[in-house]
């Protein structure tokens, strides 16, 4: 069976940083196609934050796009989400996915993490 689960969110002010954590447990890093961050802020939908695939290759939104990074370690695999210069339009819940073997291969999602950033 596989878990994600995520960890590292919390309240910070505006201007500040955090970085999410999502272990992967019930799978190899190796089996993992694709994995990265989504997030969902009260009313409105499920929206991409930031995504790696198995070659590294990154996809970020436009609206974190020099402001976030990340980063995998196949070692313990466990994908990061550094954010900074936060802002409170940043505020959501933030989601863990990962969909296995190929762009067609089954989709988990992590029990989400919220943050919130103050004004």
């Amino acid at each position: 069976q596989v878990q994600l689960v995520e960890s590292g969110g919390g309240l910070v002010q505006a201007g500040g940083s955090l970085r999410l954590s999502c272990v992967a447990s019930g799978t190899t890093s190796s089996s993992i196609n694709d994995i990265g961050w989504y997030r969902q802020a009260p009313g409105k939908q499920r929206e991409l934050v930031a995504r790696i695939n198995r070659g590294g290759s990154t996809t970020y939104a436009d609206s974190v796009k020099g402001r976030s990074t990340i980063s995998r370690d196949n070692a313990k695999n466990t994908v990061y989400l550094q954010m900074n210069s936060l802002r409170p339009e940043d505020t959501a819940v933030y989601y863990c996915r990962a969909q296995l073997h190929t762009t067609f291969g089954p989709i988990y999602w992590g029990q989400g993490s919220q943050v919130t950033v103050s004004s």
